[in-house]
């Protein structure tokens, strides 16, 4: 299993365990007669409310020759996503998710930051060996 599969499926495990309900695996996403594929797709009822909060999860692990090349990618796919989700399940709202050391080692980083506030992306920090959820950070 390749490094990419075992960080989707720690963070499948992780959603799962913090109660949420994995509900596709892609997901699955049309825009424009062209099919998008996100990661993950999942649920999570807040039983309160009475009322669910659905989210859409892109994974990354930034660990290609080329982090500004990879960063630039991410970004235009998230948009294509946006843009599809918005069409098609405006409810759902879209994460990109890092593990913690992802987040350290590259999202304190000037760049990382502008692309992240100015493209107001969510993001989703979690420790794949703990499987574990750290911050819900929302823009």
């Amino acid at each position: 299993m390749s490094r990419r599969d075992d960080l989707h499926f720690a963070l499948r495990r992780t959603l799962e365990k913090d109660g949420w309900i994995i509900t596709d695996d892609p997901l699955i996403l049309v825009l424009e007669k062209t099919l998008l594929k996100a990661d993950l797709g999942a649920e999570k009822f807040f039983t309160a409310e009475k009322a669910g909060r659905k989210i859409a999860v892109e994974v990354k692990d930034f660990d290609s020759a080329s982090v500004i090349s990879e960063l630039e990618k991410t970004m235009g796919q998230l948009q294509l996503y946006q843009w599809a989700l918005e069409e098609q399940e405006p409810e759902r709202r879209l994460f990109l998710a890092v593990s913690q050391d992802i987040y350290i080692r590259h999202f304190q980083k000037p760049i990382f930051q502008l692309a992240v506030q100015r493209n107001k992306i969510n993001l989703l920090v979690y420790d794949p060996n703990q499987e574990a959820i750290l911050q819900w950070i929302s823009h």
